[in-house]
């Protein structure tokens, strides 16, 4: 039997470990990090008895994101992780007897064990705990509003209390010129607060209109919409209240005020991979006194980095409870499987802002076994495919052709139909016909080095291919390949531009005939910035374009292009089939350029003077000497 590590059974405050002391280390190692849901939605017990109101619309979209990640298992017998149906965000809305015996009676509870139970709203008055008030076992607890006291780091997950208000906030003022240097927006708070925060200069409090409307707030006699009044505000002061997690904090990320936080020994969300110092000041409460003070001594330069710190961070982790849902798994499956962990940059930084760290931790060069991976991407030019992979299969490197037919409305060829090969070949039907289906990171692909290339591609030879995957070796975090382009800056427009034409630069080296690694598949395929994935796919056009701006932007480096081979126009294919032969397909390429250097932020494309050749290339020697003979003409 395989051994399991389980919980300890002391109390829910003294209990002190990681994710392995509630995890059966047994069951990830077998079936892998993967989520299930079970149990039917849960609202009455027994002989009708109501144990919560109905499944509350947060509750459901976390269920329903749950389901269609990629980390949802619909067989609880091969999930890591069990995901009850039961709604318990808010403890006020729950009978609390009702609701452990519900969670007692779940076929695979096993005292909570490997199961995950989320939580915005704990504790209930007078004394508001910081922790669900329920039988939850040796759950993992997915919440908002932990103390120091209460958290257990490494195991439970700090979520933010999330705030229905947010979605009235369109787009928000970037500036630092705003009308109030520091405001505090929160309502209830304790009278003791509220008498230290009146006598305090330069801070306004928005409170509550006589009306109780809470989508309003007034000051001096004068309604504001809110949170939207909060982007008038510089800092947002927000202190504890009867529980220690508050709906202003997210309001103030939203509106990009920087937030103030005084509530001592409250855990922040996602505390384990956020750092919160990059996008707020802490500070502690018996400070409140000397916050003005404390808030003038930051630098304009400071307060721009907080700010735009503070709304990448709502941006990517907490507009919605689907971010918060996805984030949440992220870190557990990173906790379950540290190796694959992201590093402290991934989590904090924008991709733009990475700089040239190396995610591929290759040794200097790669290693020339196992050779590497040819992806075809076709969709229906039968007889130059069946040419190209003829072709390929006499590069000595070469280990597997991948075939991807991405027609959904005809056949491939039979089995008899193909050529023979010496080598191995699989084909993989795609549901849809997106050009991205080409970077998806396929379990077939075994080799580290990629030979991505169109099935009209047939002028390459088998020298220049194999020099292709040398040069490919010594530079394993490059894209290296054949086709390339440049970008110039166009003065008459004040755009960038897409240049096909030969000239001394080149910045792009295009995928259609290219060699890179297979992370950068994973990464196009999970990390590309923005919608440029949605836009290529949608578009057809513009996926070797987005390759280079990741690859650029992640290494700050310039792809390289091997061999003078200039011309790769297929002879035996008809003009018409080929995407590029459209008019348009230029100006569409020029605007993509411009589109993906608004998502970054910046133009990460790098552009250099040379080329890599053979050494003897353009030697008077004899062709026996030469390690490649036919490298091709222009």
């Amino acid at each position: 039997m395989a051994t399991e590590i389980r919980h300890p059974k002391e109390g829910y405050c003294d209990a002190v470990g990681n994710i392995f002391n509630s995890v059966s280390i047994s069951k990830i190692f077998r079936k892998g990090q993967e989520i299930n849901l079970y149990g039917d939605v849960v609202t009455t017990l027994g002989h009708g008895n109501q144990i919560s109101p109905q499944i509350s619309l947060e509750y459901y979209k976390i269920l329903k994101t749950i389901v269609n990640s990629k980390y949802y298992s619909p067989n609880p017998e091969e999930a890591c992780i069990l995901v009850p149906s039961i709604d318990t965000l808010n403890q006020n809305r729950l009978k609390q007897n009702e609701v452990s015996k519900a969670l007692s009676t779940l076929p695979y509870w096993r005292n909570g064990e490997n199961h995950l139970i989320w939580n915005f709203i704990s504790g209930s008055p007078p004394d508001y705990s910081n922790v669900i008030e329920l039988n939850i076992g040796n759950s993992l607890v997915a919440g908002a509003g932990f103390s120091s006291w209460t958290y257990r780091s490494g195991f439970d997950i700090s979520l933010p209390l999330f705030s229905p208000y947010l979605k009235s906030l369109n787009k928000v003022n970037q500036s630092l010129e705003r009308k109030w240097f520091v405001v505090n927006s929160q309502v209830n708070l304790h009278t003791d607060y509220e008498r230290e925060l009146s006598v305090l200069p330069n801070l306004v409090q928005l409170k509550l209109c006589p009306n109780k409307n809470p989508e309003l707030r007034c000051y001096r006699g004068k309604q504001y919409d809110f949170p939207a009044v909060l982007q008038e505000a510089t800092f947002c002061l927000i202190i504890r209240g009867a529980r220690l997690a508050q709906q202003a904090l997210l309001e103030s990320l939203a509106a990009g005020c920087i937030p103030v936080i005084a509530a001592d020994m409250m855990v922040m969300p996602f505390e384990d991979v956020i750092d919160w110092k990059r996008a707020a000041v802490v500070i502690l409460e018996s400070d409140l006194s000397v916050v003005i003070e404390k808030l003038t001594r930051i630098s304009d330069l400071k307060k721009k980095e907080l700010q735009q710190q503070g709304m990448w961070l709502y941006l990517k982790y907490f507009m919605s409870i689907e971010k918060i849902t996805l984030t949440t798994l992220d870190i557990i499956n990173q906790r379950v499987y540290p190796q694959n962990a992201l590093h402290y940059e991934d989590w904090n930084m924008p991709h733009q802002f990475l700089g040239s760290r190396n995610p591929l931790k290759l040794q200097l060069t790669a290693p020339r076994s196992p050779g590497f991976t040819a992806v075809v991407l076709t969709y229906d030019r039968v007889d130059s495919l069946f040419l190209l992979i003829q072709q390929l299969a006499r590069v000595p490197s070469l280990s597997k052709i991948l075939v991807i037919w991405n027609n959904q409305n005809k056949d491939p060829p039979s089995t008899s139909a193909w050529p023979k090969l010496a080598v191995p070949m699989e084909l993989i039907r795609t549901k849809e016909n997106k050009l991205s289906n080409r970077f998806y990171p396929y379990d077939q692909i075994e080799t580290e080095a990629v030979l991505s290339i169109d099935d009209d591609i047939v002028m390459l030879t088998p020298d220049e291919l194999e020099f292709g995957f040398e040069v490919w070796r010594e530079f394993p975090d490059r894209i290296v390949g054949f086709p390339s382009r440049t970008h110039v800056w166009d003065n008459t427009t004040n755009q960038w531009k897409y240049e096909s034409e030969w000239t001394n630069r080149i910045s792009m080296v295009l995928t259609g005939a290219a060699f890179h690694h297979k992370y950068w598949n994973y990464l196009y395929t999970t990390a590309m910035p923005g919608d440029i994935k949605q836009w290529v796919d949608s578009h057809m056009n513009c996926e070797d374009i987005a390759m280079n701006f990741l690859v650029a932007n992640v290494t700050r480096k310039s792809p390289i292009k091997v061999t003078p081979r200039k011309k790769f126009k297929c002879p035996e294919c008809v003009n018409t089939e080929m995407l590029s032969a459209d008019l348009t397909h230029m100006v569409e390429r020029s605007h993509c350029i411009n589109k993906f250097t608004t998502i970054y932020g910046n133009m990460p494309l790098i552009d250099v003077e040379f080329r890599a050749d053979p050494v003897l290339f353009k030697d008077n020697f004899p062709e026996k000497l030469k390690r490649y003979n036919d490298i091709g003409s222009l």
